[in-house]
């Protein structure tokens, strides 16, 4: 349990939306530090420093807290996806920032990666559901733009983009456990093995 010292000072009323997004950075806090089984629904109260009746009124159970925190930082990462795919016209700059934009979430503020990598809930259906269609959207994008860009069969470009969305995500987790090459080198050496695969098929543009 919180120590009340560390704890938010209760007493503030907040607009619903703010009061939710409060909450969510609360449990957060506890479900990265203690995973979901240790947390408990009084310390997430606690350490958002409102009473667990404001808390209940938001959310029913712990469950659904979790959820709504993995639905938040899946979206986010389809997002940073998204968005470095759309950055640039060249694919080779494509492929750095998409490897970057892995880096970025896992190295971002809060842990949040390992709700979306690192879930001890994986073997509920909401959770496993979730987690593989994160990774889903994001092979996806990747993938649309391996089948307008090569000569590859939509089957094929599928297959590489699960495979580089792997290779992603492995490589980054690792990074940042091992700490040993700066981020920005790791970013551009992973991205160069990656490159130098994908650009074996003939590319209708570089």
């Amino acid at each position: 349990m919180t120590a009340p010292s560390e704890a938010r000072p209760r007493g503030n009323r907040l607009p619903r939306v703010a009061r939710r997004r409060q909450l969510l950075a609360a449990a957060q806090q506890v479900f990265v530090e203690r995973g979901y089984h240790a947390a408990a629904m009084d310390e997430i109260a606690e350490r958002a420093g409102v009473s667990k009746p404001v808390l209940y009124q938001h959310f029913p159970g712990k469950l659904e807290l979790y959820l709504a925190l993995l639905e938040q930082h899946s979206e986010a990462l389809v997002e940073k996806q998204r968005a470095a795919l759309q950055s640039t016209d060249d694919n080779r700059q494509r492929v750095v920032a998409s490897f970057q934009a892995y880096f970025d979430f896992v190295s971002g503020e809060g842990e949040a990666f390992r709700l979306v990598f690192e879930s001890d809930l994986r073997n509920l259906p909401a959770v496993r559901e979730k987690t593989e269609q994160t990774t889903l959207r994001c092979a996806e994008l990747i993938g649309e733009v391996i089948r307008q860009d090569t000569s590859v069969s939509d089957e094929e470009a599928h297959l590489l983009s699960i495979g580089l969305v792997g290779m992603a995500e492995t490589s980054a987790r690792y990074w940042l456990s091992s700490g040993t090459i700066p981020k920005d080198a790791a970013e551009q050496l992973i991205a160069r093995l990656a490159w130098r695969g994908i650009s074996g098929w003939d590319l209708t543009r570089s």
